[in-house]
């Protein structure tokens, strides 16, 4: 074979796993230190950090509250849990927080994207008593991302379940009709399941998440930040838990870390638990 198609073979799979352009995914990583990343997603994170300087701090928030609410869940007696749109493994994983709580906890991690399946082997170290799996599915095709779920076994959709939608619906613009997509995924779910959700926001620095938004679509990634009002749609019919929909550093903050020192401002990114009600 000659070395130009060896090099074209190269760069097809390099396309195939969307190595060659910005991915979210990667980029998330990137804000959280990872090594799971490439030159292109560190471009497309610098000029994101250039629009809004503040997006490492509104990341780990984000990340310490899927900690929090993993937690919190556990402790309210859910054993079961669907995290979509995982991303790049990220340790404390989900499983291994809810584990901590509830060593018999399942947890299954569905995500569409080749590239972060790569590295979904690191996220099936389940304790012994438990079970973690990881699914090929589409958030856009909700039902069959259910289909698929059941299917390992893990799930019994008769009893409460935790549905993880953490910095997943930021990514899905209203085109793509995802307040549909969240309510045929919450009525399929027993009462006394939950919806944790966190999201972006430009209530309070509206012209730098604009910036954010066109740093995003200028790599090929459509993002769209929310209102309050907005994310709360999110949560029809179901029933907020304390504090309800809120800043994410404020949401159940640790006692003993102490008060955030992060603002608002910087953080932009809202955060809830709501209850299914029976």
């Amino acid at each position: 074979m000659s070395e130009q198609s060896d090099l074209a073979l190269e760069f097809g799979a390099e396309s195939e796993l969307g190595q060659d352009r910005a991915h979210s995914a990667r980029m998330y990583d990137y804000y959280l230190g990872g090594k799971s990343n490439y030159i292109v997603d560190r471009q497309a994170a610098a000029d994101v950090a250039a629009a809004f300087p503040a997006i490492e701090v509104a990341v780990r928030a984000n990340r310490a509250y899927t900690r929090r609410a993993g937690e919190y869940l556990a402790r309210q007696g859910v054993r079961q849990f669907i995290d979509v749109g995982m991303g790049i493994p990220a340790s404390p994983h989900l499983h291994e927080v809810v584990q901590a709580v509830t060593p018999g906890a399942a947890v299954v991690y569905a995500d569409n994207d080749p590239i972060v399946l790569v590295y979904a082997d690191e996220l099936e170290d389940s304790t012994p008593e438990g079970t973690t799996r990881c699914v090929e599915a589409d958030l856009r095709q909700p039902n069959e991302l259910l289909a698929v779920v059941e299917r390992t076994g893990c799930i019994d959709f008769g009893r409460p379940v935790a549905l993880i939608l953490h910095a997943l619906l930021d990514f899905v613009p209203d085109g793509m009709n995802p307040y549909e997509m969240v309510g045929q995924l919450v009525e399929r779910l027993s009462p006394g399941s939950y919806l944790s959700l966190s999201h972006t926001t430009g209530d309070f620095a509206p012209e730098r998440w604009k910036a954010v938004v066109g740093a995003y679509r200028q790599h090929g990634i459509a993002t769209q930040p929310r209102t309050k009002a907005e994310v709360l749609r999110f949560f029809h019919g179901l029933e907020l838990t304390a504090p309800g929909l809120a800043v994410a550093h404020r949401w159940r903050p640790d006692r003993a870390s102490g008060p955030s020192l992060a603002t608002d401002r910087q953080v932009s990114v809202y955060a809830g638990v709501a209850r299914k009600p029976a």
